[in-house]
Formats: C-alpha cells, structure tokens, sequence
C-alpha cells in the first residue's frame, strides 16, 4: 500500500522479514545476490516467482496482495506464495493489459475491502474494427489487436481466500480499440480519496480531452462517487472526475508522508519521463509539450515553451521507464529516508530520487539487472520489489551484513 493514511501499519516483521520455505524452493533455501548502492551493499534476496506481476499492497495483518496480469489476485503471507483468490472479474489481458494495480482501504480493519485496477473488454464489440496505427509509434502497435477494451476499478470485500460483493466503480471513458498506456496505479490520498492513473491508450488526443477521462489523474470517493470539491465538478463539458489532466502513460503514485502530498510519474516518447507534484486542476502538458520527442523523430516543444503547462519536478534523458513508487520512511536504510523509490524497466534499476522543496534534487541509480515493475515498503523497513515478465520475482531489499 503506497498510501499516507496505512503507509506505517502494513508489514509485520514475522511476515515477510524471515520467510521460512519458499513456495517454489522446497529446500528452503532462498536464492541470494549483492548490488551496490550509496547506502552501502545490499542483500536482495528472491522470495517468490510470479506471472507477469503488477502491483502490491500490503493488508494490515502482514500479507502481501500480489496482482498478476492475467487475471489472478494472490497473498505472500509467512513466506508462502498462496493460490489464487476467487472471485476476481474477467479481465482482458493482452500486452499491457491485464490485472493491474490493487489497493487495500484505509478502513480495512471495519470494512475489509480492496480495490483493484483491471481491463475489461466491451459487452459491445463494433463490427470490421479496425486500427491504421500512427507513424509517430513507429512499429509499436499492435494494428491486430482490435479489441474494444477500456480500464475498470472494482471495490470488493476480501472474505477468505476470495472477493465477495464485487462491484465496478470507475471505468475509463471512452473504451478504445487496442493499444496500451493503461496508467492503471491506484492510491488512497490524505484526503481519503482514491486517486486513479488513467493513461491515454497511445492516443494523442484524449489527455488534453474534457470529456473523457483518458490521460488524466482521476480522483474519487471510496464508494465511486464524485467529490463535490474536484476541480471540474461543476464546470460544463468537464468530466467530473479529473482532478488534473496533460498525461501520457502514468504507472506510479505515492503519497509523502512528510508532506501530504501527492506524486506521480509517467512515461514520456523517446525520452522526457516526468516525475511531477500533482496539484488540483493543473494541467501537465502531453501531448502539446514534453520534454522527449516522437519515437519517429518528430520535434515535441520543451514545457519551458509554454508556461500555462506544469513543469515536470523532474525528467530523465534517456528514458527509464518508470514502474511503481513509494516514499521510504524506514531505518535500515538511513540515508534514504524521506526519498522516493521507483522502479525502472528499461533502466533495469531501482531509482532513488531526493526531493527538497517540491524538486528533485538527486537521484540515485541502483543496477538490478532486471526490470523493475513495483516496489513497496515493509513496515520493518525492507524494500519489497517485483520484478516483470512470465517468470518474475518478488525480491526483498535489505543491507548486507558487514564483513
């Protein structure tokens, strides 16, 4: 859980800190490796393996809620990977679409429910469907893939080993054949309420687009309805859940807990990933500005050319793919404390990024040599990683002991 209200009563130490016998390593014996990284050597050490993970949150008794993709919904709990949980809806998994993040509520302990981030196809399919693509991708879209799909929120109440009383109360606006940039990170703010990454599909329009809420941060009551106080609740032609809008492909969120504040970063074209401070009703520019360019080469002006636009707090230059983010806030890693960790997917790293007075001053580059897709924290002050692809791992981050 990335949030600010659970962000300190998630992990026991029991639970994740000394698993006993790997679910997929019955001789017990976990597999081992060292990185390096400012805060000295650190002991990553291989806890499970996973399809195609996405995201993690942790319930208030130590299990870990693991998404995988193709629709299964798990809890590492006392060093054991368990079997998938029932009643999780159908979902559409294809590329980037699937079963995506998952979200345990502030008030779990009373009413137990999570919510979960997937991609549902349209009860509707248009017929002769097709998808001419767009040369600014290049060869990355699957013109094949026509399938009408669009993002889904579901609140359920987790009972046992399955979801009961499962409900949808979000879907993207408006569905859209193929594609990806699904965003699909959930949040619970300060304020209580859920924020959504909504990305923009791989189309250029919708982010700039009031009417949908394609390419946007999204901002929610628990319950699906609409916060009378959202920016655009009573302006016409708005949909009225954005809360800010300008967003390519969003697939990390965390709040810091020093400041109550929301942060998100999102991946931008051929270079121009952004970590930005979400501020209500700002607008962050994609696709009129961004600091990369078209994977075609096409120029996109800089923000600094428009400055109704927000500027990003950061940007990185080659691209590092962002996936996944928390504040840390515990004390095995003293010199990271108050930082933002992300992962990195083409960067194949953990990042660390120094935030001082709403900038990021520095950021930290630490090799994992593989693709990283979530992280999280333990209330014992591990860090918690997922790695991506069919044959996954979810890794645990601790110092190495001194020689």
């Amino acid at each position: 859980m990335r949030t600010f209200v659970v962000a300190l009563l998630t992990l026991s130490a029991a639970a994740i800190s000394a698993p006993a016998q790997n679910q997929d390593d019955a001789s017990g014996s976990s597999r081992v490796r060292t990185v390096r990284s400012t805060a000295g050597a650190i002991r990553v050490q291989h806890l499970a393996t996973l399809d195609n993970p996405y995201g993690m949150a942790f319930l208030p008794d130590g299990g870990l809620l693991v998404t995988e993709k193709p629709g299964r919904l798990r809890i590492y709990r006392n060093g054991r990977l368990g079997e998938p949980l029932g009643g999780v809806p159908r979902v559409d998994y294809k590329g980037q679409r699937g079963l995506l993040d998952v979200e345990v509520d502030p008030n779990f302990a009373r009413n137990r429910y999570v919510y979960i981030y997937y991609s549902e196809a349209a009860e509707s399919q248009p017929a002769g469907a097709r998808d001419q693509g767009d040369p600014r991708f290049l060869n990355f879209v699957d013109t094949t893939d026509v399938l009408l799909t669009g993002g889904a929120v579901a609140r359920a109440r987790l009972d046992g080993n399955a979801l009961a009383d499962v409900t949808v109360i979000w879907r993207q606006v408006p569905k859209t054949i193929g594609r990806g940039h699904e965003g699909g990170r959930l949040t619970f703010g300060a304020d209580g309420k859920l924020y959504i990454n909504s990305g923009e599909r791989m189309r250029f329009d919708p982010a700039q687009d009031s009417t949908g809420n394609l390419g946007k941060i999204v901002r929610i009551n628990p319950d699906g309805s609409v916060p009378s106080d959202n920016p655009f609740a009573n302006r016409h032609g708005w949909h009225t859940d954005i809360y800010t809008l300008g967003h390519r492909n969003p697939m990390g969120a965390a709040v810091d807990p020093s400041t109550r504040k929301l942060w998100i970063h999102e991946m931008g074209p051929a270079g121009g990933d952004e970590i930005n401070l979400i501020t209500a009703g700002s607008n962050y520019g994609w696709p009129v500005v961004s600091n990369g360019d078209n994977y075609d080469g096409s120029h996109i002006p800089d923000h600094i050319t428009q400055q109704k636009f927000q500027q990003p707090a950061h940007a990185w230059i080659p691209s590092i793919s962002p996936s996944g983010m928390t504040f840390y806030t515990g004390s095995l890693f003293r010199a990271w404390r108050g930082s933002a960790l992300l992962g990195g997917l083409s960067s194949m790293a953990l990042l660390r990024a120094t935030i001082r007075n709403d900038k990021v001053v520095d950021v930290e580059k630490m090799e994992m040599g593989k693709r990283i897709r979530d992280v999280i924290q333990g209330r014992d002050g591990s860090v918690l990683l997922l790695t991506d692809g069919d044959n996954a791992e979810l890794l645990r981050l601790t110092p190495a002991p001194s020689r």
